[in-house]
């Protein structure tokens, strides 16, 4: 179903190739989930089999690429979309339709499918995503996570020969996570090939059988049965920034359980004055209440994240709070800035130098060369200085989303998604780069659906659902709350669940397996 020798790709202005000589076959029927560190060529190998590079996005492309019979470097994209099914990494990239029902219909329109089969399928497809209650939502006012799941059964409507996903729960809450991966494998099949980019490898449950990694030069490192690349080469995969799920996160730090790390207790955080202060946050959008009635407090030196399911207001709650959107209630407070959910929204200049010197400069700040170096080396940016914003990878593109903002200096930095697309050790830095903000004397707020990077980071956790505010408390006593973390329908980690067992502070717990992984990983394994 695919056939791929030697293909090596090369961008425009970029000093090296993003892939070299990769040599990929799927059998029909077969899935393979692709791992790599973030700028490793994940997103661009299925890009190339999807015929947008070299097609729709310029590259220098060699080798030979076959997709379901078709040369995926010439065929028409159009014609190539007959029978490969994609997802980007981004949601927002792929819905171009005022409704969901539009959206997920369209691919069977386009293909002048009989009318009265359009709707049970469209009605079948949402099913299986767990999307039916979206079906009469407009596509403008869904969540990320939303989006995701449209954007997926917009992918399967037509029934594709080839099915390419780029992080397909990267946005999602971690219920809808394992939802969206079963009905990923459920709609496998015995004749439909599917390429799988993803990061949260234990959200996904079983996973696939198969698996490619690709090392920081765009090569082939590994190629074979999952189980025994990730933990025969954990420590490997672990240097190359790649998440890895808990059991081979374990092997790779040289322990057989979370309790036989040794932990040191880390300094308790200081809470300043407060440098925010919501009350009666409440945004309405049509008949539909989205935020209800928010109050929040934000200290000077403490992180608070906002977690909940897919639509529970954590993104509209974050515009609101910058003054983005019109809401009852009211802000006050010092100054504030945003990192949007969607990194290119802010992207102000062509170069990620620019891009983070933007706003020092227009704030007439006196140090901004020092603030941009200490920027480019925090957020891992260095090398990537005279590269375009908008030609990076995902992960590339958070990082200097967080960057071009922490350099402002505002009183608070309100952060959507922070390590959305990140690598394991990309991830880690950020989560650095915002602890740090706060310890600076910053306030810092984040929504994630990722509960290990709350544990992480976090002093305060607030839990919205349905746009109310169903608990606010310190992190380890919410994380540690079942009957919570129930009727706010988020199950924890497998990390999250080990460390209930230990009696450690979780953001020790943390700490101290990374420490590990890294430590192991500075040596040949």
């Amino acid at each position: 179903m695919i056939e791929v020798r030697g293909l090596g790709v090369s961008f425009p202005g970029s000093s090296s190739p993003v892939l070299r000589d990769v040599d990929l076959d799927v059998a029909p029927g077969e899935q393979v989930l692709v791992l790599a560190g973030s700028g490793a060529g994940k997103s661009t190998l299925l890009r190339v089999l999807a015929g947008i590079v070299p097609q729709v996005v310029d590259a220098q492309v060699t080798g030979h690429v076959l997709v379901a019979g078709l040369d995926a470097t010439t065929t028409p994209t159009a014609d190539l979309a007959t029978k490969v099914g994609t997802l980007t990494q981004d949601p927002a990239d792929q819905l171009c339709l005022p409704t969901v029902l539009d959206e997920v219909a369209f691919a069977l329109e386009n293909r002048g499918v009989d009318p009265a089969l359009i709707g049970p399928a469209v009605e079948r497809t949402l099913a299986a995503v767990g999307a039916a209650h979206l079906a009469h939502r407009r596509t403008a006012e869904l969540s990320g996570g939303e989006g995701q799941r449209i954007a997926l059964a917009a992918a399967l409507v037509a029934d594709p020969r080839v099915l390419l996903l780029d992080e397909p729960t990267a946005l999602l809450d971690p219920a809808a996570a394992r939802a969206v991966a079963a009905a990923v494998r459920a709609a496998a099949g015995a004749d439909r090939s599917t390429v799988m980019v993803e990061h949260r490898l234990d959200e996904l449950g079983r996973l696939p059988a198969r698996v490619l990694v690709l090392g920081p030069d765009g090569r082939v490192r590994s190629d074979g049965a999952t189980q025994e690349v990730l933990h025969d080469d954990s420590r490997t995969l672990a240097q190359l920034g790649t998440w890895l799920p808990l059991s081979a996160e374990l092997s790779a730090a040289g322990v057989g359980a979370l309790g036989q790390l040794p932990v040191a207790p880390g300094s308790p955080s200081r809470s300043g004055p407060r440098v925010l202060r919501a009350r009666g946050l409440t945004v309405r959008r049509g008949s539909r209440t989205v935020l209800d009635g928010v109050d929040l407090d934000v200290h000077a030196g403490r992180v608070t994240a906002v977690v909940g399911l897919n639509g529970s207001g954590k993104s509209t709650l974050l515009l609101a709070l910058a003054g983005l959107l019109t809401a009852a209630g009211t802000v006050s407070g010092g100054s504030v800035g945003l990192v949007f959910q969607h990194p290119e929204h802010q992207f102000l200049a062509r170069t990620v130098r620019d891009e983070i010197t933007w706003g020092p400069r227009r704030a007439r700040a006196t140090d901004v060369d020092d603030r941009v170096a200490g920027a480019l080396d925090a957020y891992r940016l260095t090398g990537l200085e005279d590269r375009d914003p908008f030609r990076l990878s995902g992960g590339q593109q958070r990082r200097l989303s967080l960057a071009a903002m922490a350099v402002c200096g505002h009183d608070v930095l309100l952060a959507d998604e922070p390590t959305f697309g990140q690598d394991r050790r990309t991830s880690a830095a950020s989560a650095d780069s915002l602890r740090r903000l706060a310890d600076e004397g910053r306030g810092v707020v984040l929504v994630t659906h990722d509960l290990r990077l709350v544990g992480e980071v976090a002093d305060d956790v607030l839990v919205l659902r349905g746009g109310q505010v169903l608990a606010h408390g310190p992190v380890d006593a919410v994380l540690a709350d079942d009957g919570l973390l129930a009727r706010a329908g988020l199950p924890l980690p497998p990390v999250l669940a080990a460390w209930r067992t230990t009696d450690h502070r979780l953001r020790d717990v943390l700490r101290a397996l990374h420490a590990a992984a890294d430590r192991a990983t500075s040596v040949p394994a």
